[in-house]
């Protein structure tokens, strides 16, 4: 079992962000703990638990989950440790801005039991930074991987954001550089997405912004490839990188079918087929759990040929692949030939190849004749 925690609270709203957050000046701390305690005591008795009884990994996504008080941290990851038994090698993840990293933040993180940090940097350039409207400087980076390796997080994780405007001048192999000079044990690399009702997206609808083209898009996202493997790093998801053993074992878990419960506003819950998720908004969450009601805002039921094309479509978005038979032989050969696939393991999986991952919706879509899944949540 793996359990997601969505801390909705932010400073501020970055530029791209369409995530269910919620701006606020004071963290209502002891309120998010109290919500998501009740919500967790209605998961103790189902019966998914009989199955998968012990907690492999917890995650704390956002959100700024580090905006939460090391107090109310401790108190959820108690409670669960009491009502559920956790793995003694679980993966606990706390994501958190680098402006919130400080000696004493970061000393409680350890001691509440957090064993692993994915610091969201995006960007070493300041004017980037001030165009996605993040609340951190560049210079806070390497001073909040300093002072976490210095509590004694040996998992580190930094997150990337490529596929920026080009007016913006952004340098991204630089930013990869630096962030290499670093030394994490795991780099996430996204690509910018337009979401609507963003500020980026009013940007380009006034013209002030052009979103980046095809061409230089994978050319960001090859040439991270390519210096990141260069340096030791395993590109073992289409946006993530781990040290070897440094995987990221709770998304791992998703791309797996294990299953999951989420805690907090728009959080998903998945065992099997059967999904759910919760409502969006962390006020009508909030309020739905005092009255003592579900936050459930919906549920689905994968059909079986849903099903099969999202085993497809995760098997496909990581380095392990899916078994040989499972695309038919002369596809395989053609997308061989055209270097978009390749032998993966003993040489009875197919794996897609970075040139294939940028293509990886057009190729699954060959597969069936279903449209794409959402991704999974978290």
């Amino acid at each position: 079992m793996h359990l997601y925690l969505h801390v909705p609270f932010c400073a501020r709203r970055c530029s791209y962000c369409d995530f269910a957050i919620a701006v606020r000046r004071t963290i209502p701390s002891e309120a998010y703990v109290e919500s998501v305690l009740k919500e967790w005591e209605h998961w103790l008795p189902h019966p998914a638990w009989g199955n998968s009884p012990t907690l492999e990994t917890i995650y704390f996504g956002g959100g700024t989950p580090s905006l939460l008080s090391s107090g109310a941290l401790s108190r959820i990851l108690d409670r669960v440790r009491q009502q559920r038994p956790v793995s003694a090698e679980a993966e606990i993840t706390l994501e958190a801005n680098p402006d919130d990293v400080t000696p004493d933040a970061a000393r409680a993180w350890r001691e509440a039991g957090i064993n692993r940090v994915s610091l969201g940097v995006q960007s070493f350039e300041p004017p980037v930074l001030q165009w996605m409207h993040r609340t951190h400087r560049a210079e806070q980076v390497p001073a909040a991987v300093t002072i976490l390796r210095g509590a004694g997080f040996t998992n580190l994780s930094l997150d990337l954001i490529f596929g920026l405007p080009a007016e913006l001048e952004r340098r991204w192999e630089a930013d990869l550089e630096r962030a290499l000079t670093l030394q994490p044990d795991h780099l996430s690399v996204y690509g910018l997405t337009v979401e609507s009702h963003t500020p980026l997206a009013h940007w380009i609808g006034r013209g002030e912004n052009v979103p980046v083209d095809e061409v230089r898009y994978a050319g960001e996202f090859l040439a991270a490839d390519q210096l990141l493997t260069s340096a030791g790093y395993q590109h073992y998801e289409v946006s993530n990188y781990g040290r070897p053993g440094r995987r990221a074992r709770h998304n791992s878990a998703y791309w797996q079918r294990a299953p999951y419960i989420g805690l907090g506003p728009s959080s998903h819950s998945g065992f099997g087929h059967d999904r759910q998720w919760n409502l969006r908004e962390w006020s009508a969450y909030q309020r739905a759990v005092a009255r003592g009601e579900s936050p459930v805002a919906g549920r689905e039921q994968l059909d079986a040929d849903a099903r099969r094309l999202e085993d497809l479509y995760l098997a496909l978005r990581t380095s392990d692949g899916l078994p040989a038979e499972a695309i038919p032989i002369e596809r395989a050969h053609q997308w061989l030939d055209q270097g978009w696939l390749r032998s993966a393991g003993d040489g009875t999986r197919l794996a897609l190849t970075p040139e294939g991952w940028l293509r990886m919706d057009a190729l699954v879509a060959t597969l069936s004749s279903h449209s794409r899944p959402s991704p999974v949540s978290g």
